[in-house]
């Protein structure tokens, strides 16, 4: 395969319309990153791809909690166990763990 020319002017528009958005943001800084610690090819993109894969967690994450409308202030700490009496703690503390 023969090195071509890329076209860095014309990057974070394919990026935006391959839905990108985290490659667009670190491309630039990993890529400086990677050519002064000379990164092989594979290192960089697994270096993009997991800064994407771990923004959109937290995105997916934030409109969730956003989607759910949970009160602030809400968690296992506050829960009054009480309110359910039938239920045992370590079974509710069991489902929260991912038991």
């Amino acid at each position: 395969m023969t090195a071509r020319a890329v076209d860095v002017h014309a990057l974070p528009a394919m990026l935006t319309a391959l839905r990108l958005p985290s490659f667009h943001r670190h491309w630039t800084s990993l890529a400086q990153c990677a050519d002064t610690e000379g990164w092989p090819a594979a290192r960089f993109l697994a270096a993009l791809a997991e800064v994407e894969l771990a923004e959109r967690e937290t995105r997916r994450i934030q409109r969730h909690l956003a989607e759910a409308r949970l009160p602030g202030g809400k968690t296992l700490a506050t829960f009054d166990f009480k309110a359910l009496p039938a239920v045992p703690r370590a079974r509710i503390e069991a489902l929260a763990a991912g038991d």
